[in-house]
């Protein structure tokens, strides 16, 4: 096993000054260029962090627990929790991951991750959201990951949702579209259908349009949501579609279908998720958004290590990532702007 004296000797540094390297605590205490040539010779010799003599010496577990609420029954759970593991993994933390759905009851299972020593806590919504903050986390290192608190005190990471919906309204506006609707969500307390309203509207605006409360329908799901689309295309007629999600993309699919029109030669549509069933389903493919949950766990993760540990971290050894996650330093909540994919379904 090497040792930190090994290390120390072939660097020709102290023992101490590897010891702060290694524990990521050199920052303004070792020269940048010192620090670099440990961690070369450290990866070189095969040296590895001891999380229990770490613990000792730090009072930490290195331990972080992510705790979810409709994430790991979810299509996207795996591309959130893989970005905060992924995370937590470099900066030496292992990710303990616990779901309340299926009648689990949140407070026992913060309650275990505490009595495992958990230095801090990711709390993870769907569909970005205000939810209160669990009492039991009050006092620990927090990140809300696409979620807010009704306050804005508490640091979180969410998509920039206004830039969603202009980005994608944007599209169906170059693509020549005259009636553009939007097919939003009516389920209460949603940043997502918030945000995604007020950027269809300024899309529309800015482009020196009127807007028109007529071709807005917010829905929840199945017949009565059908049914709404159904009659926005009777009544207003739209070309464009903008639909807070792919879910929502697929009534419109059918509603064209059913009129014997085509999708991306008849009216354009435009979706959010790139959710894979319906990416893989809807013919022709959807050009959606796609949603940034491996950045959200990713940068939630990396922020809470820099709040556990009271330190900037090295931006510049995150990875290259589909959407630019932002500095940990941004404000409350940290917004990510999402990537439009191009696909089949707005006339070229």
């Amino acid at each position: 096993m090497v040792t930190m004296k090994q290390i120390a000797e072939r660097t020709g540094v102290s023992v101490s000054t590897v010891s702060l390297v290694m524990n990521h605590r050199d920052e303004g205490r070792v020269k940048p260029a010192i620090a670099a040539h440990v961690r070369a010779v450290a990866d070189e010799l095969g040296y590895r962090v001891n999380p229990m003599a770490s613990s000792l010496r730090t009072n930490r577990t290195h331990i972080l627990g992510f705790i979810s609420e409709e994430v790991a029954t979810t299509p996207y759970a795996g591309g959130m929790i893989l970005g905060a593991q992924s995370a937590a993994s470099q900066y030496g933390y292992m990710l303990i991951t616990v779901s309340t759905d299926g009648g689990m009851d949140e407070d026992e299972e913060i309650e275990a991750l505490q009595r495992y020593g958990a230095d801090g806590f990711l709390y993870a919504k769907m569909s970005n959201r205000v939810t209160e903050v669990p009492r039991r986390l009050n006092d620990c290192p927090l990140v809300l990951v696409d979620a807010t608190d009704p306050d804005g005190l508490v640091p979180s990471v969410e998509p920039d949702e206004y830039r969603i919906a202009y980005d994608a309204t944007r599209r169906l506006l170059d693509a020549g579209c005259g009636r553009i609707a939007y097919v939003g969500c009516s389920e209460g307390g949603m940043i997502a259908q918030q945000g995604r309203l007020a950027g269809y509207r300024a899309a529309i605006e800015d482009a020196g349009r009127k807007f028109n409360e007529r071709l807005v329908v917010n829905v929840l799901n199945n017949g009565p949501a059908l049914e709404a689309v159904s009659d926005l295309f009777d009544w207003e007629r739209p070309d464009g579609f903008f639909c807070f999600n792919d879910a929502r993309a697929w009534y419109v699919y059918e509603c064209a279908a059913r009129r014997g029109l085509t999708v991306g030669r008849d009216l354009s549509v435009v979706g959010v998720d790139n959710h894979r069933v319906f990416a893989e389903t809807l013919s022709p493919q959807l050009t959606t958004v796609e949603l940034p949950h491996f950045e959200m766990g990713y940068w939630a993760a990396a922020k809470l290590i820099s709040l556990i540990e009271d330190r900037s971290l090295d931006e510049s050894e995150w990875p290259s990532t589909t959407a630019p996650m932002p500095p940990l330093d941004a404000g409350i909540p940290a917004k990510i702007h999402c990537r439009l994919i191009e696909k089949e379904s707005v006339v070229r």
